[in-house]
Order: C-alpha cells, then sequence, then structure tokens
C-alpha cells in the first residue's frame, strides 16, 4: 500500500489532511473481509456474472482509452468507423461499485478530518481490496449536476482511476444520491457489489433508486459522520450555514435546552435512516471523522460476508 500512500500525499494540507495512515494490518483484514464477500457472490446460482476475459459475448462497445487493444471488434469498427471493443463473460469475475457522495457537505470536519477525507479512505481501502485477484472496480461520484461514471477497471489501473477521481472531486454541489444510484441501475447490468459512501443528508428522494439497485445487487451503506452533526458544543453564539443550500441560522449555544433539542433531533435523523436502509435489505455502518474509521469497516465487512 506504500504506492498508494505516496501517491496521495501530495494532496496533503492542514485544510484537506487526507484519511490518516491505512496500516498494512487492517488492510490485510478488510482484503479477507471484501475477499470472502466476493467469493460467497462467486458461489451463487448463476454461472458467469460478470464482464471480463472470457468465451461468451457480452456486449461491443466503443472504445475508450485504457481498453486492451486485442478487444477489438473490427467488423463494428470497420461498420461504425470508431473502434469498438468486445466485451465477454469472465468465468469468476465480480465487479464492485463504489458510489461516493462529492457534494458539499462531505467537506465539513470538526474532529480529526473532514468527512471527504473518511470516504477518500473508504474509496481507497474497498478498491485496493475489490481488485484483488482479477477483480473489477467501477465508480460513481456525485455532488457535481450529474453524476461522474469510471467504467470498472482491474487492479492497479483502477485504483490509479479511482485516486485521479477523488483529486478531481472538491466536494461542492448538492447533486443527489438518486441520480448516482439510477446510473448504477442502468450500467450494472450483470449482478455486483454496490457499496455506497455518504453523510446520507438531506432529502431522502433516493430511497426508490435504493430499493431498485438493492434489489438486484448486494448493497452496503458507509455513512460518514461528524461528533458535531449529532451533539451541540457549548460555545455560545454559532451561525451556522448549510453547506449545499447556503441557508444561514443564529443559534446560541448556551442554551441547553436547545442543544437537547438538536441532539434529540439528530438522534431520530439517524435512527430513521438506519430503518429506510434495513428496509431495503441495506447493511449499514457508521463511521466518524474522530478517531479510527478503518478498523470498524473491516469489522463491518467481515460481519456482512459472515451474515450472507
Amino acid at each position: 500500500m506504500r504506492g498508494l500512500d505516496d501517491a496521495v500525499a501530495p494532496e496533503r494540507s492542514p485544510s484537506r489532511p487526507g484519511p490518516g495512515p491505512l496500516s498494512s494490518a487492517s488492510l490485510r483484514s478488510l482484503e479477507l473481509a471484501i475477499g470472502r464477500r466476493v467469493d460467497g457472490l462467486l458461489a451463487g446460482d448463476y454461472r458467469s456474472a460478470f464482464p471480463g476475459i472470457g468465451s461468451e459475448l457480452y456486449q461491443v462497445r466503443q472504445y475508450e482509452p485504457g481498453d486492451d487493444v486485442r478487444r477489438i471488434e473490427w467488423n463494428v469498427t470497420a461498420r461504425t468507423g470508431r473502434p469498438h471493443v468486445r466485451v465477454e463473460l469472465a468465468e469468476r469475475v465480480l465487479v464492485t461499485w463504489l458510489v461516493l457522495d462529492a457534494s458539499a457537505s462531505m467537506a465539513f470536519g470538526t474532529a480529526d478530518r473532514r468527512k471527504a477525507d473518511v470516504a477518500e479512505g473508504v474509496a481507497l481501502a474497498v478498491g485496493y481490496a475489490a481488485t484483488r485477484r482479477g477483480n473489477r472496480l467501477g465508480l460513481v461520484t456525485f455532488g457535481a449536476e450529474t453524476p461522474r461514471l469510471r467504467r470498472p477497471r482491474q487492479g492497479r489501473a483502477a485504483l490509479l482511476d479511482t485516486l485521479q477521481a477523488l483529486r478531481d472531486e472538491d466536494p461542492a454541489g448538492s447533486g443527489g444520491l438518486a441520480g448516482a444510484l439510477a446510473l448504477v441501475d442502468r450500467v450494472a447490468v450483470q449482478r455486483a457489489l454496490v457499496v455506497v459512501v455518504s453523510d446520507f443528508r438531506g432529502g431522502r428522494d433516493w430511497r426508490v433508486p435504493l430499493l431498485r439497485v438493492a434489489a438486484r445487487h448486494p448493497t452496503l451503506a458507509v455513512e460518514i459522520r461528524d461528533p458535531r452533526e449529532q451533539e451541540l458544543a457549548d460555545v455560545g453564539e454559532l451561525r451556522l450555514v448549510d453547506p449545499e443550500t447556503g441557508r444561514q441560522l443564529r443559534v446560541d449555544t448556551r442554551d441547553r435546552k436547545l442543544r437537547e433539542r438538536f441532539a434529540a433531533a439528530a438522534a431520530d435523523e439517524r435512527r430513521s435512516l438506519v430503518t429506510l436502509l434495513t428496509a431495503a435489505g441495506v447493511r449499514h455502518v457508521a463511521l466518524s471523522t474522530a478517531g479510527d474509521w478503518l478498523r470498524p469497516l473491516a469489522s463491518f465487512l467481515r460481519r456482512s460476508a459472515r451474515a450472507r
């Protein structure tokens, strides 16, 4: 994992501290957890589930930079005048789709790092584990006006692609999870593992797209929280700003009843989120911007693999 650490390091600053160290022990644990999940999915009652190098034609699509030139479909290329490649069904390849929140609310952080830094770490750690043994990683980011797609790739190429996407996606905008899930529902033709990484703030218009995705693919939700979103500290008068809408509100945090109402409302909101995810058949873990996020993530994935 040294190469990934070195690649990420130049982007660090006090305002963008990054996810923190990714220990080899935690990464090995995460790799084992993802590996068990992959093995369980590939042992299902379908034959060859995912696009890859195989023997049965899955689709022909237009060539994209990075595609293997040996897969060019010359007949279609000659007919259309544009390079096309064959995508075939592989026997033992799993695609993991990362659905990553890059909206403005992810720039918030009052503890060790921002929510975006934790999300970045989750993306890199899951990507590292999910691309082992020839499996593939695809990425959909949302926050801009329309979600952005990175098609599934293998190994180091997938990780570098994910890293470049993270560098390109400074948290901004208020683009929604609903559109990102609808995109995954369209492009994930064969059964896949879907990992949604978000703070799940704002409206819940993503419920129906989530139900559609979770009905076809095992889906995991990784929620990123900051302590100050759950409880207000007694620090006097504050001006609170919604980063996605710009709405402002002045509050006096010396008011004990106000702090209690805030904490109760935040707890109710999180409970309703868990209820919604559970009803959709989606397993859920909450990670914090304070302290170690990698160990609870690995533990969650191990439990998910056993519970399957």
